[in-house]
């Protein structure tokens, strides 16, 4: 292509980066589009009640992904796994590596089979073609075999925009220059914090990874009506943390501090409340006698999580206010995400926005 940059370049690793954020958010349309349309095919129930429109929605899902993926990320591909790798190999010793590791190796196995779909047919008559004729050789436009094709590349597709943000954020991974306070001035700075904090008046504001596995955090410290913008090395809330510098605003601590590694994950799957309410709808549907005591206790059940879901939202606010992120070995599984079937399709719970900043 002729608008390529110089490889290893840092404007070249940045459109390599962009290239990936593009697909994801390419991905998080096309995701939310098949999600509307999949609600559509089911009863109150969450029970797929149109299965052929339910099965095209599919389709359109996977064509839609395949030619995502082709025009806007294939050829860019494997130019982000290979400087995504040497930015690793690059970083110092740290829990988190082996997963990253895991995550590129994965997200290369997926590359390298939706090439060999869409690029490289298998030999005729052979073994390869015959167990994967679908997946194997370009299949002709709109017909069967292409649908069957971008059904088998999907869970490829997916992990990349489920995981390729790791590979993006290894290329963002550049040295910056921390200047580290003297021995004196640190002892001084992490005294005045300390003491801030006994006052209540160390004010946690950000908070991230870095590198080498250890949690930086921004914070405010108030003396005499004054706030200072530190950055602390370590867990504000256990002994051994230290002041490693203090900025005139928040960009300059950035442009100075160690760069953020992408936080860990933790994924909750099931919504109980959705479940309630759904059995209890489902029992009372059943206008039965034993339907209607289910359905009376499951509404009991349903006011008391009520009552612990604000009890939850409570302590999340609290657990917000400590700004504080997931570590970084906590890496994403990468797995082939399965093709939900057409007639057991659940309903997508919903999210629930966090209310602190994160990087």
């Amino acid at each position: 292509m002729s608008d390529r940059v110089p490889e290893g370049s840092l404007l070249a690793v940045t459109d390599l980066a962009y290239r990936a954020g593009d697909f994801r958010l390419r991905m998080s349309v096309i995701g939310r589009e098949t999600d509307t349309a999949l609600d559509m095919t089911r009863d109150r129930f969450g029970r797929t009640v149109h299965a052929g429109a339910a099965a095209a929605a599919l389709t359109r899902r996977n064509q839609a992904a395949v030619e995502a993926y082709r025009t806007h990320l294939a050829p860019y591909a494997d130019g982000l796994l290979n400087a995504a790798r040497r930015a690793l190999d690059e970083l110092p010793p740290a829990r988190h590596l082996t997963g990253w590791q895991t995550v590129l190796d994965a997200l290369g196995t997926s590359a390298a089979e939706i090439r060999r779909a869409l690029d490289r047919p298998a030999a005729p008559g052979s073994a390869a073609e015959r167990a994967q004729h679908a997946v194997d050789r370009p299949a002709a436009p709109g017909s069967a075999a292409e649908r069957a094709q971008h059904a088998a590349l999907w869970p490829h597709l997916a992990s990349w925009a489920d995981h390729s943000f790791i590979a993006s954020s290894l290329v963002g991974q550049h040295h910056q220059p921390e200047t580290p306070l003297t021995g004196e001035e640190q002892q001084r700075w992490t005294e005045k914090a300390q003491a801030a904090q006994r006052r209540g008046e160390l004010e946690l504001t950000e908070s991230w990874y870095a590198a080498d596995g250890q949690p930086i955090t921004l914070a405010h410290l108030i003396e005499d009506d004054d706030s200072t913008l530190i950055a602390l090395r370590g867990d504000p809330d256990a002994p051994g943390w230290q002041v490693i510098g203090h900025y005139a605003h928040e960009y300059g601590a950035g442009q100075m501090l160690p760069a953020p590694v992408p936080p860990g994950v933790l994924r909750a799957n099931v919504c109980l409340q959705e479940l309630l309410e759904t059995a209890g709808q489902f029992a009372a549907a059943l206008e039965t006698v034993q339907g209607r005591q289910i359905a009376v206790r499951l509404a009991a059940l349903g006011r008391q999580i009520d009552f612990l879901i604000r009890e939850v939202h409570e302590v999340a606010e609290d657990l917000g206010a400590t700004v504080a992120v997931l570590p970084p070995h906590r890496t994403p599984q990468p797995r082939a995400r399965p093709r939900p079937a057409v007639d057991t399709t659940p309903p997508t719970p919903p999210r629930t926005p966090t209310p602190a900043r994160r990087r």
